[in-house]
């Protein structure tokens, strides 16, 4: 098994990364407060690749795991032709 760890995210994440994405309104609200806002544009709702406002089902709450897979992979789709690599 691989280990998986979370880590809080930080004003050098925001230096270093191209791309912030949060999967839901509740994610982008909280990226905004804890880097102090998005100056250089670079926190994203994951569907907005995929050129929809919606969240990503969140199965905690729904119970529905397949929507949520479907939400994911809508939103890699969107993800991968907007950095042009499909």
């Amino acid at each position: 098994m691989i280990p998986h760890r979370a880590k809080q995210i930080t004003l050098k994440d925001y230096d270093e990364f191209d791309y912030i994405i949060g999967m839901d309104e509740w994610n982008i609200r909280n990226l905004n407060r804890i880097l102090g806002g998005d100056p250089d544009g670079k926190i994203y709702k994951f569907l907005t690749f995929a050129g929809s406002d919606r969240d990503i089902a969140d199965p905690w709450y729904t119970g529905n795991f397949d929507a949520t897979y479907n939400d994911v992979v809508e939103g890699c789709r969107g993800l991968l032709k907007f950095l042009a690599l499909i």
